[in-house]
């Protein structure tokens, strides 16, 4: 799929930007990837259902093989999707629950220590709900891949 095969919203100035600028930075290849990864998202961003708004990187089978460089570059143009803004960056943060969580974030928190300890502790209490719900839905006889 070729950005012009995405079929953009005519206002998302931002959005077209950044791919441009990944184009000419990005390998060939990388950038074919990119875009194959970031149709369903950015569709899904576009038509505002957000729940839908992830690209799949989560899958084994779909996340083999992608570079982290094409990850990242995938999860910041969602970000400007979003957000309207370029200036996101990616973070990695560590807990003991998690491990490490690369993360998008403006770029103010991104350098902020205190945002980024209040993003740890919204991670760690994402993963205490989480395993809450597993257990919950454990002993209803429910499935737990969620």
């Amino acid at each position: 799929m070729s950005d012009h095969e995405m079929s953009m919203p005519p206002n998302d100035d931002e959005v077209r930007a950044h791919l441009d600028q990944l184009r000419l930075r990005m390998d060939p290849d990388d950038y074919a990837l990119l875009l194959e990864l970031l149709g369903p998202a950015l569709r899904a961003v576009w038509e505002q259902r957000f729940d839908d708004a992830g690209f799949g990187l989560d899958d084994d089978e779909r996340s083999d093989g992608v570079p982290q460089e094409v990850r990242d570059a995938a999860a910041l143009v969602v970000a400007t999707a979003i957000t309207g803004r370029r200036d996101n960056e990616v973070i990695e943060i560590h807990t003991e629950e998690t491990g490490l969580v690369r993360v998008v974030t403006d770029v103010t928190s991104a350098h902020d220590p205190e945002r980024r300890d209040a993003i740890a502790e919204c991670l760690r209490r994402r993963h205490r709900d989480d395993a809450e719900l597993r257990g919950i839905a454990a002993a209803s006889g429910m499935p737990t891949d969620f």
